[in-house]
């Protein structure tokens, strides 16, 4: 039978999609009051040509049947509460955590959606800030390098002879270190490769602010890791905050701030150690799913599909 024909059959005759009670006004959005429970997570995911989807899921459900909570139909934080609150106040009231990104929107909608729910910024985003920070100083470094290996072309262009580049002690060039250092950058000590822990040691020898960036990094991982009690990582991490203002690293401002605007929910961590990981998960589902579709054509069947495997 011809695929296509096969398609269309099964859309308006074989499966139950013409009677889904939802299908009315699932391109905006679709919700399950059933699924709510008291623990929450809350992301935005594409599903075709970057169009975004708020996402709301409950980590009860381990990323399977009853997962789906909401999906509403971009981020703008007023339209996405006026969908939430059709679900029954009584159980939004019963919400008690909910994990999220650093976005203002997504606290927003947090805040005035799940009132008695605690706000918990995820660790992974802020720790990928950080990182950041420390491959933006190195792109920096490595720019100037860039620029400083053309003059030395053009120099020896000007002086006819062949250029030869300076290649360093672990038969890296200047750039090359640079650009070779990214993935090393990302991981502990413990963990980097003989190749690796030898190029550290020259990157670090060479660019003395790289090191003390990483180090700001992995002392930052290590709090989140070894912190067992709220009070004791305020403590930390308001040491570690005036470590940060003091190395004065101008790609570490935006560390600072927001730090600085997200205080308390950064802490509020230390609560349950939760994180957004469940909601990750749960949109590399999607994801996973929408690639086995080649792409969303028909949203309303795709989120029909979605419904019936996580809602």
């Amino acid at each position: 039978m011809n695929g296509k024909v096969l398609e269309h059959q099964y859309v308006f005759h074989l499966s139950d999609f013409q009677t889904w009670s939802q299908k009315s006004h699932a391109k905006d959005w679709i919700l399950f009051p059933e699924n709510l429970g008291t623990h929450l997570s809350i992301d935005e995911t594409s599903l075709s040509q970057g169009e975004l989807y708020t996402v709301l899921t409950n980590k009860a459900a381990k990323g399977k049947k009853g997962a789906l909570v909401a999906m509403i139909k971009g981020t703008d934080s007023e339209r996405v509460i006026d969908v939430l609150r059709k679900l029954p106040e009584g159980k939004r009231k019963k919400v008690k955590e909910v994990t999220l990104d650093m976005a203002a929107s997504m606290e927003r909608i947090v805040r005035r959606s799940f009132p008695k729910a605690l706000l918990v910024t995820d660790r992974f985003h802020v720790q990928q800030l950080v990182h950041e920070a420390v491959q933006e100083m190195r792109i920096a470094h490595r720019w100037e390098a860039i620029e400083q290996e053309n003059k030395e072309m053009e120099l020896s262009k000007e002086c006819g002879k062949p250029f030869i580049s300076n290649r360093l002690e672990n038969g890296d060039t200047e750039k090359q270190l640079l650009a070779r250092s990214r993935y090393l950058l990302f991981k502990g000590e413990d963990s980097w490769t003989p190749s690796q822990a030898h190029r550290a040691e020259i990157l670090f020898h060479r660019y003395p602010d790289l090191e003390k960036a990483y180090k700001l990094s992995r002392s930052l991982a290590r709090i989140y890791q070894t912190s067992k009690i709220k009070g004791v990582a305020f403590t930390k991490l308001a040491l570690w905050y005036n470590e940060v203002e003091q190395a004065g690293f101008k790609s570490f401002n935006t560390v600072s701030r927001t730090i600085q605007n997200h205080y308390e929910t950064i802490l509020n961590f230390f609560e349950n150690r939760s994180t957004n990981a469940s909601a990750e998960s749960f949109n590399a589902k999607i994801k996973a799913f929408r690639t086995q579709f080649r792409g969303v054509s028909n949203i309303e069947f795709f989120l029909f599909r979605l419904s019936n495997i996580y809602g």
